[in-house]
């Protein structure tokens, strides 16, 4: 075979690959409002950049008649290409080939570029769409598994590691994409769960479908599975770039930072009407957030889970920041067990990867009550007071208003190693509310009143004068300063510009013992 039939050979073979499992199956999968592997990767990469590895690879079963069955790269295609010229591994299964189920060979395809991304300090980013193990290769196939899961585990915190989820994802298949950083869901064509509706059926009795099982809506609702639930494939694919802009390549470089647009000194006047004067009435802290950062852009995690707070990353003056706001306008804003994890799990990523953090705060306490009681909360709260107390990037604090209780020592305070803590003048920084506060105080002096109620009011009212204000705090250099709402924006920016070059190391230790 001369030199002509061998690169005619060779392209013949590479246009049976990336036909997959062929183009009967390819029609069904976009008949299912899919497309197909390849196409997630062109439309995620920039242009003309994918680089393909392991096109020819097919797997080595013999058994129940897989040894007449051989398509070239085994249902899974991996390689490395750029999102904004930034270098990023993929590998993107083809539910085409074999409904995308993984096999020995399969899986050694998808740890070669683990190791890779983890060994040149690149993102590694997971298009998921298989329907689980391949049976007919029995525990080799769980052994495929598990090479995976040790991989993410040990890239964790060292890449960003993203799983974007564009199909089923089920049985032990779930564990890669539950240690990654980031899940993205499609809705209604992609779906999660450890036991599917039949199983569920068999043995709890329950009778209940894909979607409403581990459906996306579901994940960002209710289980906080996936951070962010899109309507289709493209929204996906876009969000995953957009927020690839935000975060470095690995934990030894600083985010990227972009020259900013919007002015760095710029103030805001109508924030300083922002905050209502009945401290009882809500006001929405994200259009606070919105109001500060660089042209209102703000990119929100976990939007439709655990809303009293809000978590997600923006710029202020071209540098990534993670934000982290307490959400008067949902339950008051109060910490309860799933904000706590959401906060926890957020804080912890930008301290991996050396983003700064900017903390609105508007907090009333944790959420009382049996429920919250008999479920942990006293773990689960712990989990984000050791997320501030561990991190080591900038940390920065704007109390608003409510710092009451033990959740004013949580979101970030000074004595946690806030390094820039700043309050408004509505700020109320105390161990409770006024009115509980004068409750337990002056309980004798309002049992003997004859007006009760009025003589509560008048200890109320004199509690919060002395205590429920931001005065008592700064005296103590618990405050660093008290500033105008409208300047917001410029002190962040000054704090964050004068924190560049912080170094600040935690004690030598294998791991701390995080309450899980």
């Amino acid at each position: 075979m001369n030199i002509d039939e061998r690169l005619r050979l060779l392209e013949e073979m590479r246009d049976k690959a990336r036909l997959g499992g062929g183009a009967e199956r390819i029609e069904t999968q976009h008949k299912k409002g899919k497309l197909t592997a390849r196409e997630r990767i062109d439309l995620l990469l920039d242009e003309g950049s994918f680089e393909e590895f392991d096109m020819f690879v097919v797997h080595r079963s013999t058994e129940f008649g897989l040894d007449k069955k051989r398509i070239l790269g085994d249902g899974v295609i991996t390689g490395y290409g750029t999102i904004e010229g930034r270098l990023v591994f993929i590998f993107s299964q083809d539910f085409t080939t074999f409904g995308g189920s993984l096999s020995e060979a399969y899986a050694e395809k998808i740890c070669k570029i683990m190791d890779k991304a983890v060994e040149v300090g690149a993102p590694l980013i997971g298009l998921n769409d298989s329907g689980g193990a391949r049976i007919q290769e029995g525990v080799v196939s769980l052994g495929g598994y598990a090479d995976i899961f040790l991989r993410n585990t040990l890239a964790s915190g060292v890449i960003p590691q993203i799983s974007v989820i564009l199909g089923p994802c089920a049985g032990g298949a779930v564990y890669s994409p539950a240690i990654t950083d980031f899940i993205f869901m499609v809705d209604k064509t992609s779906y999660m769960y450890v036991t599917g509706p039949n199983v569920v059926k068999t043995v709890t009795h329950e009778v209940v479908d894909h979607q409403k099982l581990g459906g996306a809506r579901i994940h960002a609702s209710k289980s906080g599975v996936s951070h962010f639930a899109c309507a289709n494939e493209g929204e996906a694919l876009t969000l995953v770039r957009k927020l690839l802009g935000f975060i470095p390549q690995n934990n030894l470089e600083d985010p990227p930072q972009v020259e900013p647009t919007d002015p760095p000194d710029r103030i805001d006047p109508e924030l300083d009407e922002i905050v209502p004067e009945d401290p009882g009435k809500p006001y929405d802290i994200k259009e606070v957030i919105h109001r500060i950062v660089d042209d209102g852009d703000f990119l929100e995690v976990h939007q439709d889970y655990a809303t009293n707070i809000v978590v997600g990353f923006a710029r202020l003056g071209g540098r990534s920041v993670g934000i982290v706001g307490n959400q008067p306008a949902v339950l008051a804003g109060v910490l309860d067990i799933s904000s706590s994890i959401k906060g926890a799990r957020f804080v912890r990523f930008c301290d991996c990867f050396n983003i700064p953090l900017i903390t609105f705060e508007d907090v009333p306490g944790f959420l009382p009550g049996t429920a919250q009681e008999h479920g942990g909360i006293i773990k689960q709260g712990a989990k984000l007071l050791y997320a501030y107390c561990e991190a080591t990037v900038p940390k920065l604090t704007v109390i608003t208003r409510k710092a009451y209780g033990g959740a004013y020592d949580v979101m970030s305070s000074k004595h946690v190693r806030g390094d820039i803590n700043y309050a408004w003048p509505t700020a109320e920084i105390a161990v409770m509310g006024p009115k509980g506060a004068a409750e337990i105080i002056f309980r004798r002096e309002i049992a003997e009143s004859k007006d009760p109620e009025k003589t509560l009011e008048q200890y109320e009212r004199e509690y919060r004068e002395k205590f429920a204000n931001p005065f008592k705090a700064a005296e103590r250099g618990y405050i660093d300063d008290i500033i105008e709402p409208r300047n917001t924006r410029p002190r962040l920016i000054k704090a964050l510009n004068m924190l560049e070059n912080k170094r600040q190391s935690l004690p030598p230790k294998k791991h701390g013992n995080i309450p899980l």
